[in-house]
């Protein structure tokens, strides 16, 4: 009776720990993953201009760009997604928290099982102490990795606000429509979108750019069409999309969720406010970062549709910074989301 007791114990307590494990895999599945991915050209590692709808700003820092901090693109030539494992940086497991999880639960949570590692198991009381440890040790790393990130964007924006928000009044939604000292336009994206702060020049060889309701409104149905192409994991669709980096990062991503059986959803995506945060020129490259805050049902499902992770009946309401380039008469394509400060 007693080795029964024990057996069962086990098996709750590897089960509660796998959970614990795979818990952060489980966050944000949608598309970028909630990471800040891509590069914005010479202003990549300069926080976006606070707006309206991101009233902190964005990171000054990206988990995932080609773009080095000498301001040098290491991108390697474009090529067709080729589905390969993701890169240390992906939301599904990789990374130093993977790393991390992985050498504890290989060496720990298959001792456990077996009656070894961790000091092995003996009775109920061994199970809760496991259990803590477990939970202190994913507590006290996700508390240093977030301190740490915190540090660096603290250090490197240095407390002083670029840019500031154009609002007039107390009307909820609306802008002051005027000229920013770059001479960017506000306008409307699809009724939701209007004319937000630009952020002083910071980079000598960049050119002021026009943006327009034309724009703001490519703007809106790439949002869309972004979610559209992730959900049906549609490679060829986002590669119309977005650049050659960001097609990388999307692939990646969906080939992590595929390995684990594991598909999402993003659908009724509803663009609820944006503002234009800045737009320039630079290399005969046009770009325009937007603060867009957008809901959506977000859902992921495993390979006999349950769901797990999400609601489908429920819609979630995100906050990103997305950075849209193209060549002079070109479509604007994706090259960088953004978490918001």
């Amino acid at each position: 009776m007693h080795r029964r007791t024990v057996r069962k114990a086990r098996f709750l307590a590897g089960f509660a720990a796998l959970a614990l494990a795979l818990a952060p895999a489980l966050a944000e599945a949608r598309p970028g993953g909630g990471f800040s991915s891509g590069s914005r050209g010479s202003r990549s590692f300069n926080a976006p201009p606070a707006t309206r709808t991101a009233p902190g700003g964005g990171t000054n820092t990206f988990d995932r760009s080609d773009m080095s901090r000498g301001g040098v693109n290491q991108a390697t030539p474009a090529r067709p997604p080729s589905y390969t494992p993701a890169p240390a940086g992906s939301r599904f497991g990789g990374g130093f928290m993977g790393g991390m999880m992985g050498g504890l639960f290989g060496a720990g949570l298959l001792g456990m099982l077996f009656g070894f590692g961790f000091g092995g198991i003996s009775g109920f009381a061994g199970v809760i102490g496991l259990l803590l440890q477990i939970a202190l040790v994913v507590g006290g790393i996700m508390l240093l990795m977030r301190f740490l990130r915190r540090r660096q964007t603290g250090m490197a924006q240095g407390g002083t606000p670029r840019g500031g928000m154009a609002m007039a009044g107390n009307a909820p939604g609306y802008a002051r429509e005027t000229q920013d000292p770059m001479g960017n336009r506000p306008g409307p994206l699809g009724g939701a979108m209007r004319g937000a702060a630009s952020g002083r020049p910071v980079a000598p060889a960049s050119a002021a750019v026009q943006v327009g309701q034309a724009d703001f409104a490519a703007f809106e149905r790439n949002l869309q069409a972004v979610n559209a192409a992730w959900s049906r994991g549609d490679a060829e669709a986002l590669a119309r999309l977005s650049t050659p980096e960001m097609l990388r990062y999307f692939t990646n991503d969906l080939q992590d969720l595929k390995a684990r059986g594991w598909r999402n959803e993003t659908r009724d995506v509803r663009l609820e406010s944006g503002d234009l945060a800045e737009a320039w020129g630079e290399n005969g490259q046009e770009f325009a970062t937007v603060a867009m805050r957008f809901s959506l049902i977000d859902v992921t499902r495993d390979s006999s549709g349950a769901v797990v992770e999400g609601d489908p009946q429920a819609r979630q309401t995100v906050t990103e910074i997305w950075t849209f380039t193209r060549q002079p008469g070109q479509d604007w394509l994706l090259s960088a989301i953004q978490q918001a400060a």
